[in-house]
């Protein structure tokens, strides 16, 4: 039994077909968890979004916590990605960088899960319709303490989420 049986939801798509920029699905995904301070600054991203972006056909806008094999299952279906999440790599906290997936690799604390280029890859040779690793780009929030649970923001890093959140739409923009 194939894949594409075994899970409807993953139907292939080749790089010669890609969409026209003007139909193509777009995700924007704000990752975090919720409870743990500047760690949830992709998912105050996305909720500043999700009214702003909620009548643009082919956007959608969404939350998540996960990263290797559950963020490239959530990536299936769609064209292209941006994803929002915190960074920490020595920068100011609340400076906002826009990067290529590769970025990501650090999504893998956890020696059970794989970095996002790997989990692409997995899902490509199971027959899944992934966005190309060149079309997803990441918003990145320098956070200042993902360690401590809260459910705010430091005060420099929720001071960013309208400039993360104006990345964003610089992005698609640039990409209708």
């Amino acid at each position: 039994m194939s894949t594409a049986t075994r899970f409807p939801a993953l139907q292939t798509r080749g790089t010669e077909d890609a969409a026209p920029a003007a139909t193509r699905r777009t995700l924007v995904l704000g990752l975090g968890n919720p409870l743990l301070c500047d760690d949830a600054v992709g998912l105050y991203v996305a909720r500043w979004l999700r009214d702003a972006l909620n009548a643009v056909p082919g956007v959608e806008v969404a939350e998540d916590y996960c990263g290797g094999l559950r963020l490239m299952e959530r990536l299936i279906g769609f064209d292209r990605a941006i994803i929002v999440d915190a960074r920490r790599s020595g920068a100011a906290p609340g400076a906002v960088r826009l990067l290529p997936a590769a970025a990501l690799t650090e999504h893998c604390a956890c020696t059970h899960d794989v970095d996002l280029s790997t989990a692409l890859e997995l899902g490509r040779r199971s027959g899944a319709a992934l966005p190309r690793l060149s079309d997803i780009r990441v918003v990145a929030v320098e956070a200042a303490d993902v360690h401590s649970f809260g459910e705010k923001c430091t005060a420099a890093v929720a001071a960013s989420i309208p400039l993360a959140a104006g990345a964003v739409l610089d992005l698609l923009k640039a990409w209708r």
